[in-house]
């Protein structure tokens, strides 16, 4: 191939590199289970469990016997891989001879930025999954001001969606993420403008601000309904969504009866919702 610097491994590294950089949503995915798949078709299982019964042990007995065990209830689920995104695109002999340097660089940096959005896309569309609580019954309205007939305060509608989560047993030391539309943003900062945090590091990747011991992400890849007026915001643990992405494959080639230079390669991955208790659906609209 005429790109001297291809090298399909150096490739592969350079956009999974990017790809980590680049994700919103799957940075905080459970990636545990990555080591455990290799191919498409490849599933893990999740195991999970019930919590065991606490019980008081009475001394009165001369015995001090216990009950027998108890069986806990079975939470595992099955994560499949079945998720194929790929790319396949050239570049003109003419237009690489015309290029200035760095054109290999670039076309790294925009393909693993167009795949992040798309993986992006997939893991925000489990706010809409059946095993997903709405936050309400039908969207409610946001406004920055204070709660009334005109909508509720964005503010007041993460503290009912952290509550709902402290109500499932999410403890409060638990980190948790919420990662809102630009325009569920803009928002929150004017209902949260005096905040005194120091956000200097949670500018990067998409984090925006700390909201009490919630970090407060942005997204333009939230999950929409309702043709796009409904936003449905996730808000979760780190523990609530696993994410696999066992393979990253690139390969260069000469398309026939062109004079060009093409880049063909997919990422296989996928998610699945491990811990349904851990996540909300923050179900808001704005007018």
């Amino acid at each position: 191939m005429a790109y001297e610097n291809f090298i399909p491994t150096v490739w592969n590294e350079a956009i999974q590199r990017e790809l980590e950089g680049s994700y919103v949503f799957v940075e905080d995915c459970n990636r545990q289970f990555e080591g455990d798949v290799k191919k498409k078709g490849d599933s893990v299982r999740i195991l999970g469990v019930g919590k065991p019964t606490i019980k008081k042990l009475e001394r009165s007995g001369a015995s001090g016997d216990i009950d027998g065990p108890e069986e806990l209830e079975d939470s595992s689920v099955t994560m499949y891989i079945k998720q194929i995104s790929y790319f396949n695109y050239m570049v003109g002999d003419v237009d690489r001879a015309q290029a200035v340097g760095g054109l290999m660089d670039t076309l790294s940096k925009e393909t693993s930025e167009a795949l992040a959005d798309e993986v992006d896309t997939y893991v925000a569309g489990f706010a809409t999954d059946a095993a997903v609580e709405a936050l309400y019954t039908s969207p409610v309205k946001v406004i920055a001001g204070e709660s009334g007939a005109d909508g509720k305060n964005v503010l007041d509608v993460l503290d009912e969606a952290i509550q709902k989560l402290y109500e499932h047993d999410v403890k409060n030391s638990t980190e948790v993420i919420v990662t809102v539309s630009p325009r569920f943003y803009t928002l929150f900062k004017r209902a949260y403008i005096a905040r005194d945090t120091d956000n200097t590091e949670f500018l990067k990747n998409g984090r925006v601000a700390k909201y009490g011991n919630v970090t407060v992400k942005m997204s333009n890849n939230v999950a929409k309904t309702d043709e796009g007026a409904t936003d449905n915001i996730m808000i979760r643990t780190k523990r609530a969504i696993a994410f696999a992405q066992p393979l990253t494959h690139t390969e260069a080639y000469r398309p026939e009866k062109k004079f060009a230079d093409a880049v063909k390669g997919f990422i296989l991955y996928d998610a699945q919702i491990v811990r349904p208790r851990e996540i909300c659906n923050i179900n808001v609209k704005y007018a």
